[in-house]
C-alpha cells in the first residue's frame, strides 16, 4: 500500500499564483521519503494540503486509502506533523502538552502516560516534564514538537525542517532517532529539509519540486549515480608551485597546502591520485566540498531556472 497518493494536486491563490501545479506524487508505506525543492517551491503548500489545513483547487489526496475529502478523519488520525514554527502553548508545562493531544485523539489517559514517558526520555525531555514549554531551549522546543506529533503513533510523520537551528550534536541524535522510527517501527516519513546531507544519509526516495512542479523524483542513489561529477578538497603535504593541469580532472589552487578537484563521471579517485603524484604532489586528506545530493539539487534547480529565463 502507499502511504501517500497525490494525483493532479493543483493549488491556486486567486486567478494569477499558481502554487501547485498538477503534482502527481507516491510515497510508498515504510519509505524515509525526501521532498525538496527551494523556498516557495510548493513543499509547505503540498504538507498543508495533506493535513489538511489548506485547501487544494483540485486533485486527490490519499493517506493509506483515505481520501482526505471523504475520510477526513481517518486519513488525518494517520498523520503526525512536525511544523517549520513553534505552534504550542508556551506557559503550558511539557508533559501536558502532550497529553492534551493524546486527549484530542481519544487515547486513554494511561496509555498516554506510558507513551509519553517513552518518547520524551527517547528524546531527553523527560527531565523537563514539569517545565514549561517558554523556557526550554529551541533545540528542546524541536524535541518537544516531535514528541507531541508522536503521541498518538501515527502511520505517517512529516517533518517539515526538523532540526532548523539545532546544533550538530543535538541533529545527529535525531536523525538517529528518526532511523530507528522508520527502521524499527515501520512509520513511514517525509522530510523536508534545507540540510541536503540528511537527506541523503537517511532517505531512500527523494522529489525535487521547483516552481509547483515536480521536475524529479526516485531513488536517491540512482539519481546521484547520473551526477557528472564530484568536486574535492584536498591536503596536501606541500604547496605546489603550479596549479597541474591534470584534463580531464580540473584544478583549483585554493590556498598554501589546499587543492579542489573536479572528478568527472567515469573517473576514479585513484586515477586522480596517480595523476597528482605523477606531478609530485602527496595528498595527506580530502573531503567532498559539498553533499553529492547538493550538488545534484542545485544543478537541477539552475538548469530550470534558465529554462523559464
Amino acid at each position: 500500500m502507499n502511504a501517500l497518493s497525490i494525483t493532479g494536486l493543483v493549488k491556486t491563490y486567486g486567478d494569477s499564483v499558481h502554487a501547485l501545479k498538477g503534482i502527481d506524487l507516491d510515497v510508498l508505506e515504510g519509505d524515509f521519503f525526501a521532498l525538496l525543492g527551494p523556498n516557495g517551491a510548493g513543499k509547505s503548500t503540498i504538507i498543508g494540503i495533506i493535513c489538511s489545513l489548506v485547501n487544494k483547487s483540485a486533485g486527490s489526496v490519499q493517506v493509506f486509502g483515505h481520501d482526505i475529502d471523504v475520510e477526513t478523519e481517518a486519513a488525518k488520525a494517520s498523520i503526525g506533523l512536525v511544523p517549520q514554527e513553534f505552534n504550542f502553548n508556551v506557559f503550558e508545562p511539557v508533559l501536558p502538552t502532550l497529553l492534551n493531544v493524546a486527549g484530542y485523539n481519544g487515547i486513554n489517559r494511561q496509555v498516554a502516560l506510558k507513551r509519553a514517558e517513552y518518547y520524551l526520555k527517547k528524546l531527553d525531555l523527560w527531565e523537563k516534564r514539569r517545565t514549561p514549554a517558554r523556557q526550554l531551549s529551541g533545540g528542546m522546543k524541536r524535541r518537544l514538537m516531535i514528541a507531541r506529533a508522536l503521541i498518538h503513533e501515527p502511520r505517517l510523520l512529516i517533518l517539515d525542517e526538523p532540526t532548523a537551528g539545532v546544533d550538530l550534536e543535538i541533529r545527529r541524535s535525531m536523525w538517529d532517532f528518526f532511523s530507528e522510527l522508520n527502521k524499527q517501527h515501520g512509520t513511514t516519513i517525509i522530510l523536508t529539509t534545507h540540510y541536503l546531507e540528511e537527506a541523503e544519509a537517511m532517505c531512500r526516495n527523494v522529489a525535487i519540486i521547483d516552481g509547483g512542479k515536480i521536475v524529479e523524483q526516485g531513488d536517491v542513489a540512482q539519481l546521484l549515480s547520473r551526477s557528472m561529477q564530484e568536486t574535492f578538497v584536498l591536503d596536501t603535504r606541500a604547496n605546489p608551485e603550479q596549479v597541474p593541469q591534470l584534463s580531464p580532472f580540473v584544478v583549483r589552487l585554493l590556498d598554501q597546502n589546499r587543492l579542489e578537484v573536479d572528478v568527472p563521471k567515469g573517473h576514479t579517485l585513484n586515477d586522480m591520485f596517480h595523476r597528482l603524484s605523477d606531478t609530485g604532489i602527496e595528498v595527506t586528506s580530502l573531503r567532498n566540498k559539498t553533499n553529492r545530493l547538493e550538488e545534484f539539487f542545485m544543478r537541477l534547480v539552475n538548469s530550470q531556472s534558465e529554462k523559464l529565463q
